[in-house]
């Protein structure tokens, strides 16, 4: 999926849980933030080209450790201890990101380190990815 994509996607999350949470502005900055994060393993991606992110595309290959939910539970986990307020919000972006990009043909391998690999046939920046957006766009 496209970045625009995934932060519609999230955008509709935060939204929808903004009612439930104490800190709504808090809230949802860090879903749309965590919704873009797993892209940190691409150079190509809007938040990979920033150069802080360099030492993990060198270490980590796009769609790999940092696209499962391995790392999104363990991230969140960390999160928890040590900022609370942002563990549900992190928890949520990150795992829908994951969620959208399963539906792609490279897919994710949700619990790595196994191999087993969730794909789809949504082609990123496509048709459907694009629809997707623009659903997401109108729901928010």
């Amino acid at each position: 999926m496209i970045w625009k994509t995934h932060l519609a996607i999230g955008l509709a999350i935060a939204l929808y849980f903004s009612n439930y949470v104490n800190r709504p502005l808090i809230f949802i900055p860090v879903v749309l933030i965590s919704s873009l994060f797993p892209d940190i393993d691409s150079r190509f991606s809007y938040i990979g080209k920033r150069a802080l992110f360099r030492p993990v595309q060198w270490t980590a290959s796009h769609r790999g450790v940092i696209h499962s939910y391995t790392t999104c539970i363990a991230l969140s986990l960390l999160t928890a201890l040590f900022l609370p307020v942002l563990a549900l919000p992190f928890f949520l972006g990150y795992s829908f990101h994951l969620f959208a990009d399963s539906f792609t043909p490279q897919g994710i391998k949700p619990f790595w380190p196994l191999k087993a690999v969730s794909k789809g046939a949504v082609t990123t920046g496509g048709k459907i990815d694009k629809a997707i957006f623009y659903t997401f766009v109108l729901i928010d």
